[in-house]
C-alpha cells in the first residue's frame, strides 16, 4: 500500500532536549494510526511537525510522496492535512455554525462563497452531530461538544489526512462512543487518520495499526493489541516493577 504520510529520520531538537528523535514511518491511504506513549514522549511535537507548525531539525516529511518538510501550516493545509488541537481554540466572536464555514473558505478547493460555505459548514456539523447548536456561541458548548467542534473545524477543510490530538481528552465513557463511531465512519470513507490518544478503548476500537513514542523515539509499531501487550510498553507507561511482576504472572 502506498503511505499517505510518510517522515525519514524526523528530529526536532529544542536546546539541549531531543524532543523527537529519528522517526521514520509510513502511514498507508485509508488507514488509522494509533499514537500512544506516556507524557513527554514526543506525540504532540510529532503532530506539529507533520503539520508545519513546527519546523524538524533533522529529516523529512512526505505527504502523497511530495516533500513538504518544513513547510507552512497553511500550505501543508491546501495538501490535503488537517488537524485538530489539544486545548480547544474557537473564535469567540463568531457561532459554532460560522466557525466551521470559516475553515471551509479557506479550503483547497471552494470558490470563496460564504452561502456555500455555511450551506457545507452545516452538512460538516450535521456529521459530527451538532448541527442543533450551530448558532449557539462555542462558550456555551460542553466539552464533549467543543470536541466535536474541534472535528468539524478540521473536517470542514476537506482533508485527506486527519490527524487528531487527543480529541478523547475529558470526556465521560458515554461520551467517547459517538467519537469512535464517527472516526471508524470517516475510515469507512476512505479517510486516513492519525489518533494521538490515551484513552486505550479507543486506540484497540478504530487503529489498523499502532505506534508508541517513548523519549521521543519509536519504541515499537505493530498490530494493537500485541503492541499494547508488549512489555517495554507496559514498562513505559507504568514503571518496570510493574511490567516485571505482570510478566511473571503471565509466566507462572
Amino acid at each position: 500500500m502506498t503511505a499517505l504520510l510518510e517522515t525519514q529520520g524526523l528530529g526536532r531538537r529544542f536546546g539541549g532536549l531531543q524532543a523527537v528523535s529519528d522517526v521514520s514511518f509510513g502511514v498507508p491511504a485509508g488507514q488509522v494510526l494509533g499514537v500512544i506513549g506516556p507524557n513527554g514522549a514526543g506525540k504532540s511535537t510529532f503532530i506539529n511537525l507533520v503539520t508545519g507548525h513546527i519546523k524538524p531539525s533533522s529529516g523529512k516529511v512526505l505527504i502523497g510522496g511530495k516533500d513538504m518538510t518544513g513547510a507552512k501550516p497553511w500550505a501543508i493545509a491546501h495538501a490535503g492535512v488537517a488537524r485538530t488541537f489539544q486545548i480547544v481554540k474557537p473564535f469567540r466572536g463568531m457561532t459554532v455554525r460560522e466557525n466551521v464555514a470559516v475553515g471551509v473558505l479557506y479550503g483547497p478547493s471552494h470558490s470563496g462563497r460564504m452561502a456555500s460555505a455555511l450551506e457545507r459548514a452545516d452538512q460538516v456539523l450535521e456529521e459530527v452531530g451538532i448541527v442543533h447548536l450551530g448558532g449557539r456561541a462555542p462558550g456555551e458548548l460542553s466539552v464533549a461538544d467543543a470536541r466535536r467542534l474541534e472535528f468539524a473545524k478540521a473536517l470542514a477543510l476537506d482533508p485527506k489526512l486527519l490527524l487528531l490530538d487527543e480529541v478523547m481528552a475529558g470526556l465521560r465513557p458515554s461520551e467517547i462512543e459517538p467519537s469512535l463511531e464517527l472516526i471508524l465512519g470517516l475510515k469507512e470513507r476512505g479517510l486516513t487518520v492519525i489518533v494521538v490518544e490515551h484513552v486505550m478503548k479507543a486506540i484497540l476500537a478504530v487503529s489498523d495499526q499502532v505506534m508508541v513514542l517513548h523519549q521521543g523515539q519509536i519504541l515499537t509499531s505493530g498490530d494493537p493489541r500485541t503492541v499494547l501487550s508488549d512489555p517495554r510498553v507496559i514498562e513505559a507507561y507504568l514503571g518496570k516493577r510493574y511490567a516485571d511482576r505482570r510478566e511473571g504472572r503471565a509466566n507462572a
